[in-house]
């Protein structure tokens, strides 16, 4: 008799979880767009659109064996999801894996491939014809958009503006000092400390000239800016408590086997965990590997036994356009600072195209 695994979610942790299992239960996706979507991707989507396409892998050639429902969850039960259409999907296990939102362009805004593929070729006519360029925010969005911005466009003036007083607080001095160079070396302009008195006065990714005052006193004048901070959990389908409490954050607790806590036939994974580490894709991933092992094993007869241990320090791995960037990976001997060809090679040269091809199937 064949069990059905309802996936809540198809971002990196949800895909993977549907890809993993689709051969082996009734694998049901739930989610609203067309296509998985390589997040990381987006920034070169938005300056390279001929390359844009490669961020997309349609639904319906990742699974090959799998349902897609193109819906949204309004509520979850431990026998099943209720969707937004009125219908529901019954199911043997659940994995909530909705992640989270984040401002545009390093997430699209659309739910379909070719209207997200039009918004990004829109925004990159309007920041083609910007010579000043003003980033809000010096976390990892906002430094990549900075290099991928630079690698195309060497002659923009680009700024980075942060509050926070600490550029990658808990990395390595290395890294850090590293990335200034970098940085540097592109003559992109960062100001930390620096908040504005007032938003800019045109909207985000639109071109226009305008002047902004720092909180220091200061003018920062430029043509467009983007806005890089700011995640929110993708969780409000939950707020009914039908199966879990969620915290301050919107997560969901879960166990080391990541069972959201009181139920053994649901899972969670990436964002929307309690996990204690960054929100990141690469840990979504290794989430999907330890829930997709454990599901498996309790479809033949086996308590879960795969659990999820985080790392006891930050990781990162965040190029700076294709040829350059900074990182900082797991190793047996503590953390290890990777060098800018390492990281070139590994993620900045396709944003990790190729490997979801592998995984996936073929780009849009």
């Amino acid at each position: 008799m064949s069990r059905t695994v309802a996936v809540v979610g198809g971002g990196y942790g949800g895909a993977a979880v549907a890809k993993a299992l689709e051969s082996e239960a009734d694998v049901v996706l739930i989610d609203p767009r067309d296509a998985f979507v390589n997040a990381a991707a987006s920034l070169r989507a938005l300056t390279r659109p001929d390359w844009a396409a490669n961020m997309f892998f349609p639904f319906e050639t990742l699974l090959t064996e799998g349902r897609l429902v193109r819906d949204r969850a309004v509520s979850v039960d431990p026998g099943g999801v209720a969707l937004a259409s009125g219908g529901r999907v019954d199911a043997d296990y659940i994995v909530l894996a909705t992640g989270s939102s984040y401002a545009y362009p390093a997430k699209p805004g659309s739910d379909s491939i070719d209207e997200a593929l039009d918004d990004l070729r829109r925004t990159h006519k309007e920041l083609r014809q910007a010579g000043r360029v003003l980033i809000l925010g010096a976390g990892p969005v906002g430094l990549e958009l900075a290099g991928e911005i630079k690698n195309v466009w060497p002659g923009k003036h680009v700024t980075i503006a942060d509050p926070a007083a600490e550029l990658l607080p808990g990395f390595q001095p290395e890294v850090v000092d590293d990335l200034r160079g970098q940085l540097d070396a592109r003559g992109i302009d960062l100001r930390l400390g620096t908040g504005l008195t007032a938003p800019p006065s045109t909207g985000a990714g639109q071109a226009g000239a305008f002047t902004v005052t720092t909180t220091g006193g200061d003018e920062i004048a430029a043509d467009i800016w983007f806005r890089a901070f700011g995640v929110s959990t993708n969780s409000d389908y939950l707020a009914d408590g039908r199966l879990t409490a969620r915290d301050a954050q919107g997560r969901v607790p879960v166990t080391e086997f990541l069972n959201v806590k009181g139920h053994e036939h649901v899972y969670a994974v990436g964002d929307i965990t309690d996990v204690a580490e960054a929100k990141m894709a690469g840990y979504a991933m290794q989430h999907a590997e330890v829930v997709a092992k454990n599901i498996l094993g309790q479809l033949n007869g086996a308590p879960p036994a795969a659990s999820y241990q985080p790392l006891p320090y930050p990781m990162i791995m965040l190029p700076l356009g294709p040829d350059g960037g900074v990182a900082q990976l797991p190793s047996p001997d503590g953390p290890f600072v990777a060098p800018p060809a390492m990281v070139a090679e590994y993620k900045g040269a396709d944003l990790f195209t190729g490997r979801f091809i592998g995984q996936f199937g073929p780009t849009a």
